[in-house]
């Protein structure tokens, strides 16, 4: 690349205002994209549904535990709740690879609303204090099989992989917002009504998630009813997984693959320090802040502000395919600031510190969710998501519990630096594999050539992004013979460029020039090679081979009937 010159004296403002009017224009661009999509919509306006009901029925539930019995119960229930969840995670989304995904967000939903409902009837009706807490803690432990089934789902209802990028982002502001919506209604209606009400109020609100969901109408079965079926390469049906193993093969595709193993690591190195910010928050209102822990609130605000602008900013990069630097970025930013507050302990520092954390928290969720859901097997999503939600709750429960233990034996200010410094230190040697993986993730060339190809048109953005990694390219000089009558049916070929001539015996049957595809015949219905392929100019050629050609086709409902449909047209002529 020639260099460039750079113009004198630029105008730092300027740099500024025209880098923050590009960002703004990127988050429009890309928040405009998921919304004109149906699909996207309907599925951010459930999700966001499904997490107000979570959030409302949660403080409903904690004020009615403090009636029962004050601060012990509301601890006992919400520790009792998160192991619930933990535990209960990788198991109930094997589900989502096992059936439908729309079903069981449905499903999920349907349940939740029934548990509400009859735990509002306990209270009516002056029932025992205990089922109020079983039906509540169900509810808990349900949700946990949504938002796998729900992340698993957004690679099929996308159109590309910019899009899905745009998508959770999307999913982590809106879940920034219900973050603050759901307290803030249930303690609104709290004021206004009762406990037994606002669990109605929930109910609707699943109800309103399930409705949206029903609706969806995704262009991928095999996307949407979880995995395709497995077979053997004799054609037969393996043997089923044992319950264990069905369960743990989210945690064993983790373990396998080092870049999801890079993710998880640091996904869950910063759950450890927002456990530990249940604990830390408090010390620094009291301490810093000199409010008491009613300064928790503020920092709280403070955390929402810095979440919701980043969840913007995390949208604006969705064309910027840096996911993985930006998963780095995320937790740093996490662990930084307390570092900062350790060295400059005030309350402008604390505020700054609150706020950098909250922007960097949808940095974390959006890269390590897309990057899970492109680098992973569709028919492992659903299990993948739910071991990783599995291992984050229980991260963050360490964190809760160990900065305490920090504070007792080394003092509040030298616990911030031990979990700052401990944590940066963890993260500074994934940086050369993060960057490594951002190359690994950009947009291969053959996309747009796939495309634009009927029969691959129906597949989703990462199966088709996943295909074109695949493509094996070949210069073919003029005059020379690519494809014999009667020969093996092995590949697909897409011309990139020059031209080719399709004939059968001494009859010439067409032309095709770039863009154009042949091979598909012979493999579709598995005979030797119905036409010669001679290349008339000299040729490019992408080339895929025949399982790759066959697994992305045929395992797709919509793709395999465009397929035949070219087939048919094609031995007419």
């Amino acid at each position: 690349m020639a260099e460039q010159t750079v113009p004198a004296a630029p105008a730092p403002t300027g740099g500024l205002l025209s880098g923050a009017r590009s960002a703004v224009r990127e988050t429009g661009s890309s928040l405009a994209s998921v919304f004109r999509n149906p699909r996207l919509r309907k599925i951010q306006l459930a999700l966001t549904g499904s997490m107000i009901g979570d959030w409302a029925s949660g403080t409903a539930t904690a004020v009615f535990a403090y009636g029962v019995g004050g601060t012990k119960a509301v601890g006992l229930f919400y520790t009792v709740r998160l192991a619930m969840m933990a535990v209960a995670a990788p198991f109930m989304a094997t589900l989502a690879d096992r059936v439908s995904r729309r079903l069981v967000m449905v499903v999920c939903d349907l349940v939740r609303l029934l548990l509400f409902v009859a735990a509002a009837m306990c209270l009516y009706l002056h029932a025992p204090v205990w089922p109020v807490f079983v039906l509540s803690g169900a509810g808990a432990l349900v949700s946990s099989a949504f938002r796998p089934a729900q992340a698993a789902w957004m690679p099929s209802l996308a159109d590309s992989p910019d899009e899905l990028t745009a998508a959770n982002g999307t999913s982590s502001t809106l879940e920034s917002l219900a973050f603050f919506l759901g307290p803030a209604l249930g303690a609104f209606l709290l004021t206004v009504t009762d406990v037994p009400t606002v669990f109605m109020i929930n109910a609707a609100t699943f109800l309103w998630s399930a409705l949206l969901v029903l609706s969806i109408r995704a262009r991928a079965v095999q996307h949407e009813e979880g995995s395709a079926r497995e077979t053997s390469s004799d054609g037969e049906e393996p043997a089923k997984a044992g319950f264990v193993s069905e369960t743990t093969a989210g945690f064993r595709a983790i373990a396998r693959d080092r870049d999801a193993t890079m993710v998880a690591v640091l996904t869950c190195v910063q759950t450890v320090v927002a456990g530990a910010s249940a604990v830390y928050t408090v010390v620094m209102a009291v301490e810093i802040l000199g409010t008491g822990p009613k300064g928790v609130g503020y920092l709280d605000s403070g955390f929402g502000v810095g979440a919701i602008v980043g969840g913007l900013f995390a949208i604006s990069r969705a064309k910027k395919r840096k996911l993985a630097s930006d998963l780095v970025v995320g937790v740093i930013l996490w662990s930084i600031p307390l570092v900062a507050v350790w060295a400059f302990p005030s309350v402008p520092v604390v505020f700054a510190a609150i706020i950098a954390m909250g922007f960097g928290n949808p940095m974390v969720d959006v890269s390590f969710a897309t990057i899970l859901q492109r680098i992973m097997p569709d028919e492992l999503l659903g299990r993948v998501f739910g071991a990783l939600e599995g291992a984050l709750i229980g991260t963050m429960a360490l964190g809760a519990a160990l900065m305490p233990f920090l504070i007792d034996v080394v003092g509040f200010d030298l616990a911030l630096a031990i979990l700052g410094i401990g944590i940066t230190v963890l993260v500074l040697p994934w940086i050369p594999r993060a960057r490594r993986l951002d190359g690994a993730l950009a947009i291969p060339a053959g996309v747009p050539l796939l495309e634009a190809i009927p029969m691959f048109a129906p597949l989703g953005p990462t199966t088709v992004e996943s295909l074109a990694r695949k493509l094996q390219r070949f210069q073919v000089p003029a005059g020379v013979v690519i494809v014999q009558e009667g020969q093996e049916s092995d590949r697909f070929y897409v011309i990139e460029s020059g031209s080719v001539r399709v004939s059968h015996g001494d009859r010439v049957i067409r032309q095709e020039g770039a863009g154009d595809f042949f091979g598909e015949i012979g493999l579709l219905r598995d005979v030797p090679r119905t036409a010669t392929v001679t290349a008339e100019s000299d040729a490019v050629l992408q080339v895929l081979e025949r399982d790759d050609f066959l697994a992305a086709v045929i395992g797709q409902d919509d793709a395999r009937m465009a397929a035949d449909s070219i087939v048919s047209r094609r031995i007419a002529v």
